[in-house]
């Protein structure tokens, strides 16, 4: 399976939401340097990019059960949805798995437990805090707190100034 099988179907399934488009790609362009500069292996480059497309997938259905997108109601409703589309693409099963973990936990910050589960959420708290207007003492906060490879810290200094 092809990483742009992957974008292409989440472009499908955003159809319409211009917003939620924008996130994913940009979680995904920034999870693929992070991922690269980290020097992952390919098969925990390939697994994290998957991730990055799908991270979100929870929020369309959460949003629609619950009026709402807390990362709890994405984290239970996303594995779900990831797993259906990529089975849909022909994703092999250790894949699935391991992307349906990532989408589970992206929003749990403790017990990371991994380099793949770690720059997926450097990349989404990257694109968040800018597109989020937070405010530098919150930028700050997740650069002390969150923020663990080089990478993800060099590109968020930079980014922010710090």
């Amino acid at each position: 399976m092809k990483l742009n099988d992957v974008c292409e179907a989440m472009l499908q399934y955003y159809t319409g939401d211009a917003k939620r488009i924008q996130h994913f790609i940009k979680v995904h362009s920034f999870a693929k340097l992070i991922g690269e500069m980290e020097n992952l292996s390919s098969d925990e480059q390939y697994v994290l990019e998957i991730a990055a497309y799908v991270h979100d997938i929870g929020i369309k259905k959460a949003e629609e059960l619950y009026g709402d997108c807390s990362g709890k109601h994405q984290e239970e409703l996303g594995p779900e949805l990831a797993k259906n589309l990529l089975i849909d693409l022909g994703c092999e099963g250790v894949v699935i798995k391991r992307v349906c973990y990532l989408v589970g936990h992206h929003h749990t910050y403790t017990n990371v437990d991994s380099r793949d589960y770690q720059i997926l959420i450097e990349a989404d708290f990257l694109v968040n805090l800018f597109d989020d207007v937070m405010s530098m003492e919150a930028v700050e906060h997740a650069y002390k707190n969150i923020f663990r490879t080089e990478a993800g810290r060099r590109i968020c200094r930079e980014m922010f100034g710090l």
